[in-house]
């Protein structure tokens, strides 16, 4: 009689996701989610080849995650870019191996519909990529030095990323 699994990919991938967003990429090891799961690290090989694996797999679910998000929101500028900001503060590990993680760049066109969407309605067809690169550079350069620290001139952030988006607004819709 087989023994039973003890744990599942899902219950694997999501040690995976929290124990990066404990300590960074670093932290995940086979041992650490092992522990994590409640089996021995030998046990994991059965459902993930190795450390490459599982790191894409965690970029993986977070790339899903982020297009769940986006595809609740509004699919207005402001609702887009303030949900891509809260997914990444609250996420911030995960959001840089987004885009770190061969494969999980890729998967990001996946998750990429609502920005499209949303790049034709403000600019038109004809240039809707680039709108929707446009957003996706700004929010995505601003959410990269907020979560780094880099804004230390003082001021209010919150308000500075709010008057960017009013901005960006006029602009994409001039």
């Amino acid at each position: 009689m087989p023994t039973p699994d003890r744990t599942s990919l899902i219950e694997i991938v999501e040690a995976g996701r929290d124990l990066i967003e404990s300590g960074g990429a670093s932290r995940l090891t086979m041992q650490a989610v092992a522990e994590r799961v409640g089996v021995r690290p030998p046990s994991l090989y059965k459902r993930v080849r190795d450390r490459d694996e599982l790191l894409a797999l965690v970029a993986q679910a977070t790339v899903d995650d982020l297009g769940r998000r986006l595809a609740a929101s509004d699919g207005s500028l402001a609702g887009l870019a303030r949900t891509y900001r809260s997914f990444a503060r609250e996420r911030p590990e995960g959001f840089r191996l987004m885009f770190t993680v061969e494969g999980a760049a890729e998967s990001l066109q996946q998750v990429s519909e609502p920005v499209l969407l949303l790049g034709r309605e403000m600019a038109g067809e004809d240039v809707a990529l680039e709108a929707a690169r446009l957003i996706v550079a700004w929010a995505t350069g601003f959410i990269d030095m907020e979560l780094a620290g880099s804004f230390r001139l003082g001021g209010d952030v919150d308000r500075a990323f709010e008057f960017g988006l009013e901005r960006l607004d006029l602009a994409l819709r001039g």
